[in-house]
């Protein structure tokens, strides 16, 4: 059944349609949905190992397209958007003390966040709340997205069939192990820092 599932992955990572998924996929986690691109992105680089820098450059454009859009969340819409949004990554109880130490580390904290499984929401959203320069934001969020596509691109890219290879014979091993790493940052964030 994993084996079913991973090749309609690949299979649906070859659609004409799916830069325009994964560049939808890709704003609306940089802003509130909980599901890195990653999920998109990887089969589509399997698939199309020869369109890995494209496919690296449109998740990372509109991650930072979707960042943009949660800043501006933060600047227009905090109480109404963004505090729910907060509140959902549970961060409402210590959110003065975060925003504090925020305002102290700003485009670090974008840095970090962009490249870590930190909910990179909760910063865009706080980097509009808390007013960092804007073209600051930007560069930042462009430098940590892009290394982390990219990175991930390249590794791709680079071993390509043996990574596809490893990856089918490993399919449970690996979607047990994605699923416990995301579920536990998902818990980490939320319930314990």
């Amino acid at each position: 059944m994993l084996l079913r599932l991973y090749n309609y992955l690949i299979v649906l990572a070859g659609h004409k349609y799916s830069l325009f998924v994964l560049a939808l996929i890709a704003f609306v986690e940089s802003s509130i949905f909980p599901i890195p691109p990653d999920v998109m992105l990887i089969p589509m680089i399997i698939a199309a190992r020869n369109r890995a820098w494209l496919i690296a450059g449109v998740c990372t454009l509109f991650s930072v397209l979707g960042g943009l859009f949660g800043y501006l969340i933060g600047v227009f819409l905090f109480e109404e958007v963004g505090r729910p949004i907060i509140e959902f990554y549970n961060f409402s109880n210590q959110f003065s003390e975060f925003a504090a130490r925020y305002n102290e580390w700003g485009a670090w904290a974008v840095l970090i966040a962009g490249i870590t499984p930190f909910p990179y929401k909760v910063i865009t959203i706080l980097s509009g709340f808390s007013s960092i320069d804007i073209v600051v934001f930007v560069v930042f969020s462009i430098i940590a997205r892009g290394a982390r596509f990219f990175l991930v691109a390249a590794l791709l890219w680079y071993y390509g069939e043996a990574i596809k290879s490893f990856i089918e014979r490993h399919l449970g091993w690996l979607l047990a192990t994605f699923i416990l790493l995301l579920l536990g940052s998902f818990i980490l964030v939320k319930f314990v820092i």
